[in-house]
């Protein structure tokens, strides 16, 4: 009979948790832009490479690298 463990080994959860991580950063690359002024609009700031293009990508990185960790199988 073969002894029942985790799902995952130790290698799939640091992947996974660096998935998260760059999830994270992606987001955080995402924030700012706003302004206190509500007749203010500033959209070379809003509508920045780092937003629109940048940001996206690592987030979508992260949750192919969240992928990864899942789907790797485990040595242990």
């Amino acid at each position: 009979m073969k002894k029942q463990g985790f799902a995952f080994g130790k290698e799939n959860y640091r992947i996974l948790i660096a998935g998260v991580l760059i999830v994270v950063l992606g987001y955080i690359l995402m924030i700012g832009g706003g302004t206190e002024d509500p007749n203010y609009f500033n959209a070379d700031e809003i509508f920045s490479t780092r937003r629109i293009t940048i940001a996206p990508i690592v987030v979508l990185a992260g949750f192919v690298v969240v992928l990864l960790g899942i789907m790797k199988k485990s040595k242990d």
